[in-house]
């Protein structure tokens, strides 16, 4: 006979995903099955009748069930700024959501190879972080197996968002310390998202995303994800992201709304196509 602890979300009720969570009370569930009962109700229209769960308890059990995860409100284990994880049915999200399309559409499923993306813009303070680690999180909630690499070793951002160590990481996977399996960290709550955080601050940080080793990585990285997201550094301060994206194929540019000046993007645009890269699209990030 198989338990209820082997049961898979899907298998299970709203109910019991909410007591699971301490989002409801046993007392309280029995309250709302009675009235699920006498009112031919289904179990959220009696909860939200009731006054015991409100609509985000119901989406939040709803997702947890069809295999859709996502963070409770006031879970502290990643940052707010991920909101992908937080508020998975907001407009902002909807548009990442349009955007996962369209980049499934001209890049992911094109061709069997293009497994890598990397999230370029000119200058810091454009979201570049932001938006690669959200892109992420919405990929995984597609259940595409997806790696975010945090290549930006100059300031790198993922491992705040994350709440994850950055003791070891990409900078040791490429001067051979680690292996790239060993140094990739699983976002446990997040089904299929795993993140490779920057590691420890080489002072040579484009001699080592120049070597053969960081080819090498993505490739072997492709034989376990279907997607890798791959956050940058500014291409003001360094030549670091033309490095990467070389390496990773495809671009996806970011731009800051009232804030990115368009030499700076014609600038970009260039240099990425001088390197052989295949420029996907573009983002304005107004956040």
């Amino acid at each position: 006979m198989q338990s209820i602890q082997q049961k898979s979300l899907g298998e299970r009720s709203i109910g019991a995903i909410l007591i699971d969570t301490g989002k409801l009370s046993a007392i309280d569930a029995e309250k709302i099955l009675r009235e699920q009962k006498q009112n031919n109700l289904r179990f959220g229209d009696a909860a939200l009748k009731l006054g015991l769960l409100d609509q985000g308890d119901i989406q939040f059990a709803l997702a947890r069930q069809f295999d859709y995860p996502y963070l409770g409100r006031g879970d502290q284990s990643i940052s707010e700024e991920i909101i992908a994880a937080f508020s998975p049915f907001s407009a902002i999200v909807e548009q990442l959501r349009a955007v996962r399309t369209q980049l499934m559409l001209r890049w992911f499923d094109t061709d069997a190879n293009h497994k890598s993306l990397a999230i370029v813009s000119p200058a810091n303070g454009e979201g570049r972080s932001f938006i690669a680690a959200n892109l992420a999180v919405v990929f995984s909630q597609l259940g595409e197996r997806t790696l975010l690499i945090d290549a930006d070793l100059r300031n790198p951002r993922q491992h705040q968002l994350f709440k994850i160590a950055n003791s070891t990481g990409l900078s040791a996977v490429l001067v051979g310390r680690t292996s790239p399996s060993d140094a990739v960290v699983k976002v446990e709550k997040l089904l299929g998202l795993s993140v490779l955080p920057s590691g420890a601050t080489p002072p040579n940080p484009q001699e080592l995303l120049g070597r053969d080793a960081f080819l090498s990585m993505l490739s072997e990285y492709s034989q376990s994800y279907d997607v890798i997201i791959i956050d940058t550094p500014a291409t003001v301060v360094s030549a670091d992201a033309q490095t990467i994206t070389s390496r990773a194929g495809a671009a996806l540019l970011v731009a800051s709304n009232n804030n990115t000046p368009a030499a700076s993007l014609e600038t970009l645009v260039a240099k990425l196509q001088n390197s052989n890269v295949t420029i996907v699209g573009s983002l304005l990030n107004d956040i």
